[in-house]
This record gives C-alpha cells, structure tokens and sequence, in this order.
C-alpha cells in the first residue's frame, strides 16, 4: 500500500541557531537527523513525499486519484446523509412542540373556562345539588349514579366519621400528635395502619360473601368452610355489640338498603351467615364492616349503571 508521508521541522533551516521541535527531548544532531534529510529518505525508500507540507492535501488526492484508475481502490457511493432532529428545547421556543404531560387526569378537568369532575361542570353540580355523594360518584366510578345511591354514600360518610380513639389508626394518630409531630404526620401515622384488622374488613368481607353466594353455596356450609380452614369470616363479630344490643349503624344500613336498593342478595347472605353464627355466641354479628360491604355490593350490581364485568372489576 502506499505511503503518504511528511515529517515536520523542515522550517528549522530557517533559523540562525538550533531550534527544538517536536517532543520533549527531541533534537536533530548533524545534518541526517533533520526533517529534510528524512523526508528525502523517505521519498528515496519509495514513499510519497511532497515538495512542502502545504501540498500534502494535493499528494494525498494524486494518490487516490492514481489507486482508483488502476483499480486498486474501488469507490462506492456516500449513503444519504440523515436529516438531524431539531434540537427539542429549540423547538419548544418555537412552539412547535410542548413538553408531555407527567400526569394525566381522566376524572377532573381545570382546563377550560370551568371546572368539570367527569365532565360534568362545577355549576352543573350544584345547580343539580348533587352532594358529596353525587361528587363521589362522578370521581370514584366516573359516572352519576342514582340518588338512592350518592345518599347511601353521603350516609356510609356519614356512619363512619369517628371510630373513637382506641381503634389502631386513632390510636396512632394521638400518639404521635402528643409525641410533637405535626397533624399530617399524625394522620399518615395512622392512615398507614388500615389493613386486615382495621379497616380493611370491608373488602374481605364484600369478596367472601360475594363469591359465597355466586357460588351458590348455602350459608352453613360456607360457615363449615371457613371453620375447616381455618379463616375468620370478615365482616362478623362484635367485641361490644351482640344481638341484644344492636349496632344502630348496622340497622340504618340494613333498613336503607331494602328500602332503596333493588335487591339485597349479598346482605341477604350475610344475614343468614349471621343467624347462624349467632347461635354459636350472641357477638358474631355481621358489623358495620360487613354490612357496609355487603351493602355497597348490592348498590353496585342493582343501580343499572355497571354491567356485571364492571361490578366484578371494581369488586377486586
């Protein structure tokens, strides 16, 4: 292959004295270490070697010219040169692009000229009185559910406002308030003990029942098979409240929901759960919990603004 080449310091020569070029150290002693001397080395050993460096661009293309008409170097043509992107924060200064959005909202719209929850717009609301419940309704299950329905929420609210102060998110929440931590800190403090045991019931309680009875297994058998596995039944039992003395809150939701709602299957299961756990001790009621659940099950599946595939989803 031939060799293009061209050592620099021929301007040395031009100097009175001794000049270094080069790297550190570097220095030609006696006339056959300069860069003249071995560029005419260079050129006698058979390379290519210019008059003067400021022709090396015209050597360089001779040689390439020379190589191609003689078929040792055989050109291909240059792919497309691809377009570059504009740059993104050039193009936003231009308003040609906007940034994606980092959160999107399917429930509420602050927008346009008015607020809308579900599309709904606020006035709409209150010229409509729609309530918490109605506003719930729009933000939880994304459509306007009947009235019997947004009451039954606006009364579930309104049952369950305060537990009292021995419930474990209670608790906590006084604890770590009189512990000098500020009121959000508190109630995350107790917010974060909601589960199995406090709170969460309701949502055990509205699967076990609800697979219960679409099971078609009949109350005491249901109760035998959570006896021989060894499960508590989620939504029964009462450490104060019993038959003789009743929770209130329990016959409110129960007397509501008959009088309002198309069919009670799922409380009605539970009431037989409950006929029969009774026998066995006056406290395994079905509580505010379970009746809650079972209830809210019923609302879903009798109101008509859910198709069973949706009640099941918003079941799970």
């Amino acid at each position: 292959k031939p060799i293009v080449a061209w050592c620099v310091g021929t301007c040395a020569s031009c100097f009175a004295t001794e000049v270094q070029f080069g790297h550190a150290g570097a220095q030609a002693r006696g006339d056959t270490e300069t860069a003249a001397a071995k560029n005419k080395a260079m050129k006698e050993a058979g390379f290519h070697v210019p008059d003067s460096f400021d022709k090396l661009p015209e050597m360089i293309g001779n040689v390439y010219t020379q190589m191609v008409q003689e078929g040792e170097i055989v050109e291909t043509p240059e792919g497309e040169t691809p377009v570059v992107p504009m740059d993104y924060t050039w193009a936003k200064k231009l308003g040609m692009v906007r940034k994606p959005a980092n959160f999107i909202s399917s429930i509420a719209d602050d927008r346009g000229e008015e607020l809308k929850y579900c599309g709904v717009t606020i006035t709409d609301v209150f010229d409509k009185e729609m309530g918490i419940g109605g506003v719930l309704s729009l933000l939880w299950f994304r459509r306007q559910l009947p009235r019997e329905c947004t009451k039954f929420i606006e009364m579930i609210l309104m049952v369950t406002a305060d537990h009292g102060p021995a419930v474990s998110g209670a608790h906590n929440t006084i604890v770590t308030a009189r512990a000098g931590k500020d009121l959000v800190s508190a109630l995350c403090s107790g917010l974060l003990t909601i589960g199995p045991r406090f709170g969460g019931a309701l949502d055990d309680a509205a699967k076990m029942f609800s697979e219960a009875h679409d099971s078609g297994v009949s109350p005491n058998d249901f109760i035998e098979k959570m006896k021989k596995t060894n499960q508590l039944i989620m939504g029964i039992g009462h450490r104060i409240k019993s038959l003789a003395n009743p929770d209130q809150r329990v016959e409110l939701i129960k007397q509501y929901a008959k009088n309002n709602f198309k069919s009670t299957p799922i409380l009605d299961f539970a009431l037989a759960v409950e006929q029969l756990t009774t026998r066995k001790r006056a406290n395994l009621i079905l509580n505010v919990d379970g009746c809650i659940a079972v209830s809210f099950v019923d609302m879903v599946r009798s109101c008509g603004a859910f198709t069973r595939e949706e009640c099941d989803d918003l079941m799970s």
